[in-house]
């Protein structure tokens, strides 16, 4: 992992922590928002930290997994990171679907936290 930029390093481990903690116990997101944190999921908007962590709580499945196919990670012009994930996931007993996550994270007081996430699964012919 040394030899890939600070950036990469950086997102990707952020991405192992969230989908850790998400598949784990979606109630401890909390830590990696702010309040002026955004998130928009299959559309729907939230903002800050305590609305994003309700609707990540109240999402109707008990278990979950997270497969994890590609990451990739870039820097921004202000100092933060833009992370986009690729992967599939299994909610309960239903299909394993594909989905896209987009994170833009920052850092503050020493802690990158997420400012802005966009969830959508990866559905097609609806």
């Amino acid at each position: 992992m040394g030899d890939k930029p600070i950036w990469e390093q950086i997102g990707s481990s952020f991405v192992q922590h969230y989908y850790q903690l998400f598949d784990t116990d979606r109630t401890q997101l909390g830590s990696i928002y702010i309040d002026a944190s955004c998130l928009t999921w299959e559309g729907q908007q939230f903002q800050g930290k305590a609305a994003i962590v309700e609707k990540l709580s109240s999402l109707p499945f008990t278990k979950i997994a997270h497969s994890i196919t590609a990451q990739d990670h870039q820097p921004t012009p202000d100092s933060c990171i833009l992370s986009m994930v690729v992967g599939q996931l299994k909610a309960d007993d239903d299909q394993v679907l594909g989905f896209h996550q987009i994170f833009l994270l920052k850092s503050i007081y020493t802690a990158w936290v997420c400012t802005n996430e966009v969830f959508r699964l990866a559905l097609h012919n609806l």
